[in-house]
């Protein structure tokens, strides 16, 4: 059987591979070598003498259609028999022997290996010829053996069999290269692809970045021969795609934290990556985060705000908080003051500084060699500049670069921006919220309060959390924590207008379940005039509390807010068992009043729930309410002050970013000395009237204020004769001695008192306003049993108020 048509005449091929057999005149075979021997497993004493013939499988011929016992001259494909009978295909070339009469010398080897031969000689004359990759065939020891690199590629020099990397290559970098090959060769494991900056050794030195892929060539016993190493110059993609990087980093990096400096600090490493030094300043209004001037001047200071650089810089240059000299006008400052970025050498940065010892000092690092200054615009307005720095050793700043360069900034000036209007705002919100907030400490008669705030963190910044302490008549004084819902100037405002109308309606007497009941209304009413529905939330918590020293009753009332913690005297802690109501502006459900006496040294702790979620508290059992229990207990045990407490409650805050605002109260309730109070109940009839005179003045005689007892007779009688009048039930008559004299007069009546004026001719009408006249203050609350009509006067004579009584 005839093989199929033969390979293509330049088959190349290794000579010791090659099988070869002398054929004579005959036919008959009278050379075999030892490969022909290896190959059809015949000796040579097996095959000389015999006809070549025999060496055919059953229907082989030497080439289609020639029967001679000869092979014909020439390339051909036929199959061979082993000595086991077994066909070998093998491709031949046959050659007539000069000076021997019509003896042949036949070379052939298997079909696959000259197949084989044949391709490798094909690609490797293919990859010799690419003129875009570099190829070189390397020896083990790594020297040159052939390359189709040529002068001008990658920026080497020619190069010549013999040749190292080192000859064309700095050492640093020849060093790498031999490193990586020398592990090829050793292991046989490919490098693939890998990525190395070659700078070559001409001036001035060219930077190429190149992807090498390197395999170790092995001979016919499989032993190493050398290395291939493929080398393609990837500078100009390698360009692209760090500019995409950097463009991918300056949008994930650039613009996230609303602190001006932060996002100056991200912008500097951000350009960092394509320069040695880097400087962003800024001017002092954006980092104040005040309104900016409508224009920048030469004039105009600017401060560091950021530095990015490889390595230290001297003392002499721009740190970071240092305001920059002014510097002289030049053609590049206007360049950069219309919004234009400028490229200069060093040489030309030095001309523009009028070669100024000091400014150069202050804004050339001592190995500077290219700079771009890049302007930072935002909506029209200059924030500052970024000044962009190689050194001598790096290449110069390309065009495409400086063009990204100008494009990342312009994204930060944005982000920076932002930070600086919200710093604006930040700064309104805190203003406007100190203002609305009252006093931290106060120390009242019924208690010593110290108030704290902290603001969220992570951007969201002031919030709508307050606390309030409000005194009331009688001594008594009522404790409030709320939360609106936001951040931002519109929390705090709305914060001011909640306090302001939970104040009003304080001054009412109301009880604290019908306080949170009217404001319940007042929110809902809010919300009702937002000019358009869903553009802000309103929506609120609060937490209400009047405390009565005199009784040392404390009543509340919840809409939304976590339990008040009380701190016992003995130091054991529990929550206020006081009903959760729903948030302020849900409706649907009343509010309830818990009360509780309270022991005196009692410690009472309001708190919004922004306080639960820090990380002392969050973060332990995941009970925040237990954890604050206890970490007031063992400050309440060590003795600390209120303020105190309030530093260390809130010390999460300070280290951490709270997700919420936090508002905390803290109040150490007192108790009103009995001796201090005096207390009379009479029926409701007329001659109550001068019983409830002659025990007021024995009172008064015994706490030694005579001084008051005209002023309180009249009082009292005008009281006690209006509670008779409008009574049915006994009246309760009650003197308060504090920082005034507080006279209560109380019925089971709810008539509304009112004061007038009254006639010459009028019967009645005088006696409210005859208490108005002998008194400072006086007002009316409404209880479940009736009312209670309250005045005060002041100790010292000298505070009398001037009674002056109209002519009856």
């Amino acid at each position: 059987m005839t093989a199929p048509a033969g390979p293509p005449d330049d088959q190349g091929f290794c000579l010791p591979a090659l099988a070869t057999a002398i054929v004579d005149g005959t036919g008959t075979i009278v050379g075999w070598s030892a490969e022909a021997a290896r190959l059809l497993a015949r000796s040579a004493e097996d095959v000389t003498g015999r006809p070549a013939g025999e060496l055919l499988a059953d229907g082989a011929r030497w080439k289609p259609g020639e029967k001679g016992p000869l092979p014909p001259p020439g390339p051909g494909r036929t199959v061979l028999r082993t000595a086991d009978g077994e066909g070998v295909e093998v491709a031949f070339w046959a050659a007539v022997m000069g000076g021997t009469a019509g003896a042949m010398l036949v070379h052939f080897v298997p079909v696959d290996v000259a197949v084989e031969w044949g391709q490798g000689i094909g690609l490797l004359r293919a990859l010799l010829g690419q003129h875009e990759i570099g190829i070189s065939l390397r020896r083990p020891d790594l020297t040159l053996e052939r390359t189709n690199i040529t002068s001008g590629m990658f920026g080497a020099p020619a190069l010549k069999p013999g040749d190292r990397f080192d000859d064309v290559v700095w050492s640093r970098d020849a060093a790498e290269a031999e490193s990586i090959l020398g592990q090829v060769v050793e292991t046989g494991v490919p490098a693939i692809s890998r990525q190395h900056q070659w700078r070559s050794l001409r001036t001035p030195p060219q930077e190429h970045t190149v992807s090498v892929s390197a395999f170790r060539m092995e001979d016919a016993r499989g032993e190493p021969s050398g290395v291939a190493v493929i080398v393609e110059d990837v500078t100009e993609q390698e360009r692209i795609r760090r500019q995409r990087e950097l463009l991918h980093s300056a949008a994930t990096r650039i613009g996230f934290s609303l602190d001006v400096r932060r996002t100056a600090q991200a912008l500097a490493d951000v350009v960092h990556e394509i320069a040695d030094v880097v400087t962003v300043a800024l001017a002092p209004s954006v980092l104040a985060g005040r309104e900016l001037v409508p224009t920048v001047r030469a004039s105009t200071p600017l401060v560091t705000a950021a530095v990015s650089a490889a390595r230290e810089l001297p003392e002499e240059f721009l740190s970071v908080g240092r305001q920059q000299p002014r510097i002289p006008d030049s053609v590049q400052l206007r360049e950069v003051l219309q919004g234009r970025s400028v490229v200069l050498s060093k040489e030309e940065a030095v001309r523009s500084l009028r070669e100024d010892e000091d400014l150069i000092a202050q804004l050339i690092p001592p190995d500077g060699g290219s700079l771009v200054v890049a302007p930072l615009f935002a909506r029209g307005l200059m924030l500052g500049t970024v000044a962009a720095w190689q050194t001598a050793d790096s290449p110069a700043f390309e065009d495409d670069e400086v063009q990204l360069l100008g494009e990342i900034c312009s994204r930060a000036a944005l982000g920076i921006d932002n930070a600086r209007r919200y710093a604006h705002e930040h700064q309104a919100a805190v203003g406007l919220q100190e203002r609305l907030l009252p006093r931290p400490v106060t120390d009242v008669t019924a208690a010593h309060t110290v108030g704290a705030y902290a603001p969220a963190g992570g951007g969201a910044g002031v919030g709508g959390d307050w606390f309030d302490v409000i005194e009331l008549p009688s001594l008594r004084v009522a404790f409030v924590v709320g939360d609106v819902v936001g951040h931002g100037i519109q929390a705090a405002a709305g914060m001011g207008r909640l306090r302001t109308s939970v104040q009003n309606f304080a001054i009412l007497e109301l009880e604290p379940a019908e306080l949170l009941g009217h404001m319940e209304d007042l929110v809902q009413r809010l919300a009702a005039e937002r000019p358009t529905p869903g553009s802000e939330t309103i929506g609120a918590t609060c937490l209400f509390a009047v405390y009565d020293p005199t009784t040392r009753q404390c009543t509340f009332a919840n809409a939304g807010q976590p339990p008040p913690v009380l701190v016992r005297p003995d130091g054991s802690t529990a929550p206020v068992d006081v009903p959760p109501g729903p948030p302020l502006g849900v409706g649907g459900v009343p509010y309830e009043s818990t009360t509780v006496t309270l022991e005196p040294d009692t410690l009472l702790a309001l708190f919004t729930d922004g306080l639960l979620a820090l990380a002392p508290y969050a973060d332990g059992d995941g009970d925040g309410q237990r954890s604050v229990e206890r970490r007031l207990a063992e400050l309440y045990r060590e003795g600390r002050s209120l303020e105190a407490m309030g530093d260390d409650l809130l010390a999460g805050a300070v280290r951490s970013e709270p997700r919420d605002d936090i508002a905390v109260l803290l109040a150490r309730v007192n108790a009103v000395d009995p001796g201090s109070v005096a207390v009379w109940e009479f029926p409701a009839e007329a001659g109550s009237v001068a019983e409830a005179r002659t025990a007021v003045i024995g009172q008064l005689e015994a706490w030694d204020l005579t001084h008051l007892v005209f002023t309180t007779e009249l009082v009292v009688s005008e009281l006690v004769t209006n509670a008779v009048r409008y009574a049915w039930a006994p009246i309760r008559v009650r003197l308060l001695r504090d920082q005034v004299l507080i006279c209560e007069v109380s019925d089971p009546s709810n008539t509304q008192p009112r004061l007038m004026r009254a006639g010459g001719t009028d019967e009645g009408g005088r006696g409210l306003f005859i208490v108005a006249q002998c008194t400072t203050r006086w007002g009316c609350r409404y209880g479940s049993r009736g009312k209670t009509i309250w005045t005060e006067q002041p100790l010292q004579a000298g505070e009398s108020p001037l009674i002056s009584l109209p002519d009856f």
